[in-house]
């Protein structure tokens, strides 16, 4: 102000003041430094919650087998006595028998399986022997017709499901080593009730139908032509035989075809990928399944990758050499083997020699 004289006190009281308010500016200012260790420690937060993420899936993809393991049911599947000696691949039978085991009336009549009371002495509606070669071979599956004519032993000749019948999971396996020479590694069957509901968990299978196939004892109407089937209609597909102008041999080619799409799409990305789809086909197929007592984890699993390989085309998908599919016999009609082809046949599996291609005489 004009006439005031600014002593030295004043000055000391501004600059204190300004000083205070340059500080409290500072403080107030954003520090680069703090900024970057902000941002270093969101990164940091992040890279460790996806490293939990990525940890805790892993943990589940493992943990899942296992628990469903743990519901798989056990049973005697390996012969007493003189086997034939191992083959260099692995062996495996894999049945889908009639057994109605856990499944209510109201069931049986959706899936068109008949009573419980009907199905007494249950039996097999396919038997496969599944080959995962040692080495560079394709794993294969081959199809035994289950009215195949064969010696059971003990009991004379039989068609080969006879064999299930009289003695359970032992005595088909007994059969099936005794008429094809080689050593059985392990043993999977599946009933009624766990294949339709395995397929269910999958929200359905896409198959290629060849032709129109219309099968009241089947419970199907199905049109020709690629689509997708849900549990019932998968079942009723995998069992007719008296819509098929094949028979059993064209029965037991649909089988193969729909277990290895089964494979095709529980090992896609679409099931893996989604939680509760990759729980529910795990749990599902555990609670479906049976298993020789001997039969491992690992076994099954070389059972399911060979599936998987026939539908990819990296395997091969065969029926057992025949040579007569209406053999009059004392158990009615009957199949009979081409036993020079079918010794061939499961003398290259036993040196697990490499098996290419479908030769004249092995099926398809």
């Amino acid at each position: 102000m004009p006439g005031h004289n600014v002593n030295d006190d004043d000055v000391d009281v501004v600059d204190t003041r300004d000083r205070r308010h340059a500080r409290v500016r500072r403080s107030r200012a954003p520090s680069p430094r703090r900024s970057g260790s902000g941002t270093n420690f969101r990164a940091r937060r992040v890279l460790v919650v996806a490293a939990v993420l990525v940890v805790g899936w892993m943990a589940f993809m493992i943990w899942v087998p296992f628990h469903a393991w743990a519901g798989v049911q056990r049973v005697d599947a390996s012969p007493a006595g003189d086997r034939p000696a191992a083959s260099k691949g692995y062996d495996y039978v894999l049945v889908g028998s009639d057994s109605r085991v856990g499944l209510t009336v109201a069931q049986q009549r959706t899936l068109h399986t008949g009573s419980t009371k009907v199905a007494e002495g249950k039996r097999t509606d396919s038997i496969i022997v599944v080959h995962v070669p040692s080495g560079d071979g394709k794993p294969a599956l081959i199809s035994l017709p289950r009215d195949s004519y064969v010696p059971i032993p003990g009991h004379g000749h039989n068609k080969i499901n006879a064999a299930y019948t009289m003695g359970g999971p032992n005595l088909l396996v007994k059969t099936i080593e005794q008429v094809t020479g080689l050593r059985i590694d392990g043993y999977v069957e599946i009933g009624f009730g766990g294949f339709a509901s395995v397929v269910d968990s999958l929200n359905g299978v896409d198959i290629c139908v060849a032709r129109a196939m219309n099968d009241r004892r089947a419970g199907i109407n199905l049109k020709a032509g690629c689509q997708t089937l849900d549990g019932p209609n998968a079942l009723g597909y995998v069992r007719a035989r008296y819509s098929d102008p094949l028979g059993d041999i064209g029965r037991a080619q649909r089988q193969r075809q729909f277990l290895s799409a089964i494979m095709h799409k529980a090992l896609s990305p679409s099931t893996v990928f989604i939680p509760w789809r990759y729980y529910g086909f795990a749990t599902s197929a555990g609670d479906g399944l049976t298993v020789g007592q001997d039969t491992t984890l690992r076994d099954v699993t070389r059972v399911l990758q060979a599936m998987r390989s026939v539908s990819d085309g990296q395997g091969l998908s065969l029926t057992v050499p025949v040579s007569n599919t209406s053999l009059n016999t004392n158990v009615g009609s009957a199949v009979k083997w081409n036993t020079p082809k079918a010794a061939e046949l499961f003398n290259a599996i036993k040196n697990d020699e490499p098996l290419t291609v479908a030769p004249s005489g092995r099926g398809k």
